[in-house]
């Protein structure tokens, strides 16, 4: 506690000034958390003084609270562009992230509990800094944080706003961020030093070496690449669920399931919530793991009223993780850039209301860097429907994907290529004809022939056996688990 406090100090976080009737004043509390290495043993304990932003109310001490992310497929596609050059990756945490925030509004809060000013105690703080807790926290550390990049020669990506890139002659350097958690990609390792010495003047930054834990994913180094893993986080989700010592399964769902939402004895209450909080952990798992993001997926659609039946699904994706905790993501060297994916989609495959489910995955060169499994907002009246919807999502993630690569100066060797199963979908994108049963997804229809028209997007015909996105809209065989770029990684 007296470190984070001193930190405050140092840091000008507040000024005290006399209490003044009518004005909005919110509370503080001391938060404590013990931070944990990538191998699971205790790094160090931490102590916060986190305001209750809860008691703010907009227009007066707050406005603007949005603060962007990275996206998993961005993080991705650099990952990737960073293994095919031999770039260095580097990984940086920034402490006290928050409390280098300006604040543009005036905020009043009681003094921190055990460090009252003795002299003063009918004072209160007004904030000169962002604190954790405050509702425009964030968003006042990635401005600071946006500022500073540019002030160096930075520009942010227009495709993610919290990647950063710098070019000059030979040397590229990408900045990732996640809240206080940075990687830096850099193809010169002068380069990344001299940025590291120019933040550290103005931030508590700490250089943590090579990347190799980020955000609960392990980064463990083979000889042609990487491969992405989230073994430490699987095991502890197992043993916060009591089956650490479960019997192992092969596949994460029947192939003969088929869910109806009130099969099964509703779950209660508590039980319930326990439901939501597991399949929730689940969710963050499919960052590095494509295989259980259709599982995933179909058990998220009951979360609002789960059942006994869908609680024993649950505990089926837990039993097939705990026999596959070293599977992965692999990113190897790769020498080409083209940009190519899968897309798929069950036609009225939701017994409960008849709606597709789509799915994509998409590639830059060898390395799968983005995917989808998703049922669709709405009944489509043919297969061709479905596909050709699914076919729309996957373009647009195809065009996320370019934009970043464009920014950067990379081109493409030739129009993305985009494979397909259905003959009636391929055929629609590539041939302007309308009828009955297609005029009412007018909307994705040019939104597609546009790309193809353009020669953006080459739209091929795959067979069933050889269609990649298969696995995000229905069950497969265990044999077909193992494909689609997972690799174990031991």
């Amino acid at each position: 506690m007296d470190e984070e406090y001193g930190a405050l100090m140092r840091n000008n976080t507040w000024h005290l000034v006399p209490a003044t009737q009518g004005r909005n004043l919110i509370d503080c509390k001391w938060v404590y958390k013990i931070k944990r290495k990538a191998d699971g043993t205790i790094d160090r304990y931490k102590a916060r003084l986190v305001a209750k932003g809860f008691k703010q109310r907009y227009g007066i001490d707050y406005e603007e609270t949005f603060s962007p992310v990275v996206k998993a497929a961005t993080i991705r596609l650099i990952l990737s562009l960073a293994v095919s050059n031999g770039w260095s990756l580097r990984q940086l945490d920034v402490q006290n992230a928050f409390l280098h925030g300006v604040l543009e509004e005036d905020v009043y809060m009681r003094q921190p509990p055990g460090y009252e000013d003795k002299s003063k105690l009918d004072y209160v703080c007004k904030l000169d800094k962002a604190l954790y807790g405050l509702k425009q926290a964030p968003r006042a550390w990635f401005s600071r944080l946006s500022m500073k990049l540019q002030n160096l020669g930075f520009q942010p990506s227009k495709a993610d706003a919290s990647l950063f890139f710098y070019k000059k002659g030979t040397i590229s350097i990408f900045v990732l961020i996640y809240v206080d958690d940075i990687i830096v990609a850099s193809s010169c390792e002068k380069a990344t030093s001299a940025l590291l010495q120019d933040l550290k003047e103005e931030f508590a930054l700490k250089d943590l070496g090579a990347l190799h834990y980020f955000l609960g994913i392990e980064v463990n180094k083979v000889h042609d690449g990487i491969i992405l893993t989230q073994e430490k986080y699987a095991t502890d989700l197992l043993k916060r669920v009591g089956m650490h010592g479960c019997k192992e399964i092969n596949t994460p769902l029947s192939t003969t399931d088929k869910f109806l939402a009130k099969e099964g004895e509703p779950l209660g209450a508590e039980d319930s919530t326990r439901y939501r909080s597991i399949v929730g952990a689940l969710q963050y798992l499919t960052l590095t793991r494509p295989d259980i993001a259709f599982p995933v997926n179909k058990v998220c659609q009951y979360l609002h009223a789960p059942t006994s039946l869908h609680w024993t699904a649950v505990k089926r994706i837990l039993r097939y993780l705990k026999g596959s905790l070293g599977l992965g993501l692999r990113i190897c060297k790769s020498d080409s850039t083209l940009v190519s994916a899968f897309s798929d989609a069950d036609w009225a495959g939701c017994p409960d209301d008849r709606k597709p489910t789509g799915g994509f995955a998409v590639f830059l060169g060898a390395n799968l860097i983005s995917w989808n499994a998703r049922k669709q907002a709405t009944v489509s009246r043919s297969s061709t429907e479905a596909e050709y919807k699914a076919l729309a999502n996957a373009t647009a993630e195809i065009i996320s994907v370019q934009t970043l690569l464009k920014e950067r100066g990379i081109a493409q060797p030739r129009a993305a290529c985009l494979w397909c199963d259905n003959i009636g979908a391929t055929s629609l994108s590539a041939n302007p004809v309308f009828h009955a049963r297609t005029k009412h997804i007018e909307v994705d229809y040019h939104f597609v022939r546009e790309r193809v028209s353009q020669g953006l997007l080459d739209i091929r015909f795959v067979p069933s056996g050889d269609q990649v996105a298969d696995g995000f809209t229905c069950n497969r065989p265990r044999r077909q688990y193992i494909q689609g770029g997972l690799h174990c990684g031991g």
